[in-house]
């Protein structure tokens, strides 16, 4: 709800088509006079229509600076549900989410107007869960992509039982250390599944969600046992998501998987922050899903038939083999006289006079905060029905597992205690000193396939490069629709939905170790899903080959500069470059073991050699390789990453040669290293060392790297297109130049 000069020419249109429909019959409105406000498809277009001309006496196009002030004679003929107790619990939702927005002065009151009706249905009517045990695994899963209407989600948490969100955390909505955040945070409120709020985020969140339902359902459920895995994900998403690609990505492929248990309610309302959608939205949105494989169901009359969406629900859940799009047709701001259907309703505070005026159109005579004693004991309910859901999932369990002795341990394990599995990191070791000279993503290849047999819980795939990735589980095959047990996914070239797909699969919680890899530079596609990645506490391990300029003739557009030092600089995010196989068995370890913290693995194309490193050594994050000072004070430090580790040794032996003192430092992580104590830190990188004496060797830029060293042979500008050994002399990246660097600092 922001002013905007040259807007009042829009609204004008928008009060003269909104007067034009209120003036005709409701059911006489024609279509021509629909395509003035609206761009959907012609079979919902009329309902929509409708629906605003009911909203009688509503000026559709009237900011907060030209209020039309209804009387309460125009108050009383506001349609609801026709069931006076589901509006009271629909209202009580509503005013939840208006009186938070009105305290906090801050926040999106519109949306949770609009879909309280859908939220009470699914809530209510439809979805499996205990308030009492957040993480139990069999409940339903729900989340609200359009995470900017976050009241919606904490509303229906406090009014549900869960004890995440009392009354006194709405009062604290959008305030310091509160629980209740601007936007759903999945590690702040128990409750909330995923972090949203970043649009088209939680769509692709739930399509991961759906996808890790399917695969664990296949791995685990049995024809004459109780299913262990067995829920639906229920998603809302608005207009805004469906602008956004990475929506169109993850859909894209929910269709193509065939994911029968997601069910996504389109809140269609029509409105963005900058008006109505049809200045930059025109498409039709279900055709579009449609092409995707997904069913599509219309509930035109979304502010008031119930019984339209329990049936669109039901209908959803009787299709297997398709993902659900349910189209909800909503006024935004619902129940707002004067602000409703308008952006001023989508992300700004009502104002006193309008909570005011909305209290009275809804027919509310309840205070802020205030909701009635019946409504807390109705939605209080499932409290006891929660409980009882999962005493009978339980008692399944136990018949399961009589059954089934072997996979109810192993369930039990991965999927309830998300524990890892014995001997996986022996297994990591093993294919560490078995492995030779390489290129480290022939190495990645190694220790995902070492891993493969021992850790059942590791999924993943690429984006369409498994043959340049080299991440292919062999013997695993391939998750598709009718394979849904097999574990290794195929993204297509979708970078973006990838990462955030494996969001979801990740924070399912049932113990599943997702990694998804591409080409290093491509992590520009999907820094948005990585970024969620470490804010969510995801431990998703991001597998990255084609590290550096020496990729070769493929040139500037594919070869990373910045991508280390820009991960380097995210929160809870882990950048590794390892050498060689010891080093990559250690990475890879600790991104198995490290749940809440993503790990950024960035692997050669070209090969490298093994340096002898030990593997206890390369868990610290850095580790001396060879020094020949005998006080531990050596003339010089070379600190390298990756393949420049490789520079770095052979350099310090010519130096070594010229009777110098010099210490080979190989730092494949530097957020490990910094976990390490300070008397470890300080015994690989002296302060008796000054920082004019340490120089760092890498293929990528320099930022950063101050905090260990004065002198760097890195690149701050993009590469070039050429064999890599011409690079590596157009970029004085050889044993010479670091020789000659070095000896200028001695």
């Amino acid at each position: 709800g922001r002013d905007r000069t040259g807007s009042g020419e829009r609204e004008r249109e928008r009060e003269s088509e909104m007067e034009a429909f209120v003036g005709a019959s409701a059911l006489s409105v024609n279509a021509a006079q629909s395509a003035a406000v609206t761009h959907r498809r012609s079979a919902f277009v009329q309902s929509k229509s409708q629906a605003r001309a009911r909203v009688a006496g509503v000026g559709a196009g009237a900011g907060a600076a030209a209020l039309k002030m209804v009387s309460a004679e125009t108050a009383a003929k506001l349609a609801q549900t026709g069931d006076e107790f589901a509006d009271k619990v629909i209202n009580s939702i509503r005013f939840l989410a208006v009186d938070a927005v009105e305290k906090a002065n801050s926040g999106h009151p519109g949306m949770p107007m609009g879909m309280a009706p859908t939220s009470y249905i699914v809530w209510d009517k439809h979805m499996k869960y205990n308030p009492k045990n957040p993480l139990w695994i069999g409940r339903d899963r729900f989340v609200l992509s359009a995470g900017h209407g976050s009241m919606l989600q904490y509303a229906l948490l406090y009014l549900f039982g869960y004890d995440s969100v009392s009354i006194e955390d709405i009062k604290q909505f959008r305030q310091i250390d509160s629980c209740t955040p601007g936007h759903p945070e999945n590690f702040e409120t128990p409750g909330i599944e995923v972090t949203t709020g970043p649009l088209g985020q939680g769509i692709c969140n739930a399509v991961g969600l759906a996808a890790a339902e399917a695969h664990l359902a296949a791995t685990f459920n049995k024809p004459d046992a109780p299913k262990l895995i067995d829920n639906y994900t229920y998603c809302i998403l608005g207009d805004g998501c469906m602008m956004e690609g990475v929506a169109s990505e993850a859909s894209s492929l929910a269709g193509h998987w065939g994911l029968g248990k997601l069910i996504a309610f389109y809140d269609d309302n029509s409105i963005s922050i900058d008006g109505r959608t049809d200045i930059a939205f025109t498409e039709d949105v279900l055709k579009r899903y449609e092409a995707y494989g997904w069913q599509i169901i219309d509930v035109p009359e979304g502010n008031t038939d119930l019984a339209g969406l329990d049936a669109a629900i039901k209908e959803a859940k009787a299709c297997t083999d398709k993902p659900t799009l349910i189209n909800v047709t909503t006024l935004i701001g619902y129940g707002s006289p004067n602000k409703v259907d308008t952006y001023a309703v989508h992300g700004a505070a009502l104002g006193a006079d309008e909570v005011q005026a909305t209290r009275d159109y809804l027919g509310w005579e309840y205070g802020p905060f205030e909701v009635p004693e019946e409504v807390t004991k109705h939605t209080n309910r499932k409290i006891q029905e929660g409980a009882d859901l999962e005493a009978k999932w339980r008692a399944g369990f136990e018949e399961y597992k009589s059954k089934y002795p072997e996979e109810a341990k192993q369930f039990e394990d991965q999927c309830i205690n998300n524990s890892l599995p014995a001997g996986w990191e022996d297994a990591l070791k093993k294919a560490g000193e078995d492995s030779g000279s390489m290129a480290t993503r022939q190495l990645s290849q190694v220790m995902l396939n070492a891993l493969a047999p021992v850790m059942p819980g590791l999924v993943g795939g690429s984006a369409d490069l498994a043959s340049s990735n080299l991440t292919i589980m062999k013997g695993y095959g391939d998750f598709q629709k009718d394979s849904m047990e097999n574990r290794n996914f195929r993204f297509g070239v979708r970078e973006h939905g990838m990462g955030a797909i494996c969001n979801g699969l990740c924070l399912y919680q049932g113990g599943l170790v997702p990694y998804c890899a591409t080409f290093f530079i491509f992590t520009d596609y999907m820094r948005g899903a990585m970024r969620m990645s470490a804010l969510s506490q995801a431990g998703i391990i991001y597998v990255m080959t084609h590290d550096s300029i020496f990729l070769g003739e493929d040139g500037p557009t594919h070869q990373p500069i910045e991508h280390l030092a820009s991960f380097r600089a995210m929160p809870n995010c882990y950048m590794m470059r390892p050498a060689d196989a010891t080093e990559t068995a250690a990475m890879y370890a600790i991104a198995v073991e490290t749940r809440k913290t993503p790990c950024v693995l960035a692997f050669t194309r070209q090969k490298t050699e093994k340096l002898g490193a030990s593997y206890e050594d390369a868990k610290k994050g850095a580790y001396i390789l060879s020094c020949n000072s005998s006080s531990g004070n050596p003339d010089a430090i070379l600190i390298g990453t990756g393949s420049e580790v490789n520079l770095c040794q052979d350099a310090a032996e010519k130096l070594r040669a010229d009777g110098k003192t010099v210490r080979v430092v190989s730092m494949p992580c530097w957020e490990v290293f910094e976990n390490q104590s300070a008397e470890y830190k300080a015994s690989v990188l002296p302060s008796s060392v000054p920082m004019d004496k340490r120089l760092v060797v890498e293929a990528g830029s320099s930022f950063g790297w101050s905090r260990y060293a004065g002198v760097f042979q890195c690149i701050d500008g993009f590469g070039a297109s050429g064999p890599a050994n011409d690079l590596a002399k157009k970029f004085k990246l050889t044993v010479d130049d670091v020789v000659a660097t070095a000896k200028t600092m001695l």
